[in-house]
């Protein structure tokens, strides 16, 4: 094995999102990300820091490889001086920018998170999956309401508007970046234009008729399309 692909989902996702996600001579581990909050409160940056020691404790290389939510979680391992040879990030924010922008998104995570927290689950996954943002996939989330607790709490702690904007600090990472978006999803295609100008080895892929969850929405380009950058940053 060359080394270890550490995949985190998204909100409202689960480790067995990645079940079926393969690159030939690399393991997967499928991260559980809601372990992480299932005692306790637990910034971005703190993650960032635990994540990496997970990582630096497996042999060989380690590639981290985030969605979405999990993608910005990401972000913050990689700036917390992780032991990362390489990353592919699918859609993350790198931060709203005005704080009169965080404050709304603080607002309405917070409803988000009363809804998970004590609303009927099957209304919330219905609710969550009908955004725009996810309308354009085929894919719906489905995770069981026994994590409802550790959900609410990362609508509060993991927020974007909880995270200090990142933009100013993307030039800092020091491993390549493979930058994913869908075709369908202009918004954060936007974005991934912008941060990968700010990275020091960085490459924007757009997926041909993918909507936000790239991984999902085209599985085969994918997987192929982070080999073929494995290979690349690897030789």
């Amino acid at each position: 094995m060359k080394g270890t692909l550490w995949c985190l989902h998204g909100a409202v996702g689960q480790a067995a999102d990645w079940q079926g996600f393969a690159v030939p001579g690399w393991a997967v581990k499928r991260v559980d990300l809601w372990r992480f909050l299932a005692c306790c409160p637990m910034t971005m940056p703190e993650f960032g820091r635990a994540l990496n020691e997970e990582a630096r404790a497996v042999e060989g290389k380690q590639v981290l490889i985030g969605y979405s939510m999990g993608a910005r979680l990401g972000l913050h391992a990689l700036l917390n001086g992780g032991p990362w040879d390489a990353a592919v990030l699918v859609a993350p924010n790198p931060g709203l920018e005005s704080e009169v922008e965080r404050a709304a998104r603080r607002e309405g995570d917070a409803e988000w998170a009363s809804r998970a927290l004590s609303g009927e689950w099957a209304d919330f996954l219905e609710a969550w999956n009908a955004q725009p943002v996810l309308a354009a996939s085929d894919r719906r989330q489905g995770l069981s309401a026994h994590f409802r607790r550790e959900v609410a709490r990362s609508f509060i702690d993991w927020s974007l508007g909880a995270q200090e904007p990142l933009w100013g600090r993307l030039g800092e990472i020091g491993c390549p970046v493979l930058w994913c978006t869908g075709e369908r999803d202009g918004k954060f295609t936007a974005l991934g234009e912008r941060a990968v100008r700010s990275l020091k080895d960085g490459e924007l892929w757009v997926a041909p008729g993918a909507g936000h969850r790239v991984p999902w929405d085209a599985p085969a380009a994918f997987q192929q399309r982070v080999g073929e950058f494995l290979e690349r940053v690897g030789s």
